[in-house]
C-alpha cells in the first residue's frame, strides 16, 4: 500500500482538491483586491480603517484588543487607528456597561454614512464593469455570492492565528 504525501510528484505542488481550490481562490482574491482598490473612491481612509469601520458596523461595539485580532494588526496600531477615526468623528469610545474599566469602540452615524457613500460609489463603478460581462458570467458571479459570504464568515467565526513568521511569507 502506497501512502501519498499530497503532492503530485512532479513539481512538489499539493494536488489535494482543497489545496488546488485554495490556490485558485487565493489567486482570484489577489486580482479582486486590485479591482476593489480601483473601485474605492479616495476618502482619506486606508483599507484597514475602512475594514475596521465595516467590522464595527457589522458586529457592533468591540474592545480594541478584539478589533486588533480581527483586523490582523497589533494593539498599538489599532489604538492609533481608532484615535484617528475618533478625531474624524467616525467612531467613539464608551465605557462597557458591564465593566467600567473596559472601553468599547463603536461606529458613529457619520462613520456609517462614510461607509454607505464608499459602498455606493463602488457599486456604481462595479455595475459598469458587470455590464460588460455576458449574462452567463453575471449569473455565475451571482451564484458564488453565498459561497463567498460563507468563506468570509468562516474566517470571522474562527480567525486563523497571525504571526510575524507567517506574515513574512505573504507576497
Amino acid at each position: 500500500m502506497e501512502i501519498s504525501d499530497g503532492t503530485d510528484g512532479t513539481d512538489g505542488t499539493d494536488s489535494r482538491p482543497e489545496r488546488v481550490l485554495a490556490a485558485g481562490v487565493a489567486a482570484a482574491l489577489e486580482r479582486l483586491m486590485g479591482l476593489f482598490r480601483s473601485l474605492t473612491p479616495p476618502s482619506g481612509l486606508s483599507l484597514t480603517a475602512a475594514a475596521t469601520l465595516a467590522t464595527l458596523e457589522r458586529s457592533g461595539p468591540s474592545r480594541l484588543t478584539s478589533l486588533a485580532v480581527r483586523e490582523g494588526v497589533t494593539q498599538p496600531a489599532m489604538t492609533q487607528l481608532i484615535g484617528r477615526l475618533q478625531e474624524s468623528g467616525l467612531v467613539d469610545r464608551t465605557a462597557d456597561p458591564t465593566d467600567g474599566r473596559v472601553v468599547q469602540v463603536r461606529v458613529t452615524d457619520e462613520g456609517r454614512a462614510m461607509l454607505a457613500r464608499r459602498r455606493a460609489v463602488r457599486a456604481e463603478r462595479l455595475a459598469e464593469i458587470l455590464a460588460r460581462l455576458s449574462p452567463d458570467e453575471q449569473a455565475a458571479l451571482s451564484a458564488t455570492l453565498p459561497a463567498m459570504d460563507a468563506l468570509a464568515n468562516a474566517q470571522q467565526a474562527d480567525p486563523l492565528p497571525t504571526s510575524a513568521s507567517s506574515a513574512g511569507q505573504l507576497v
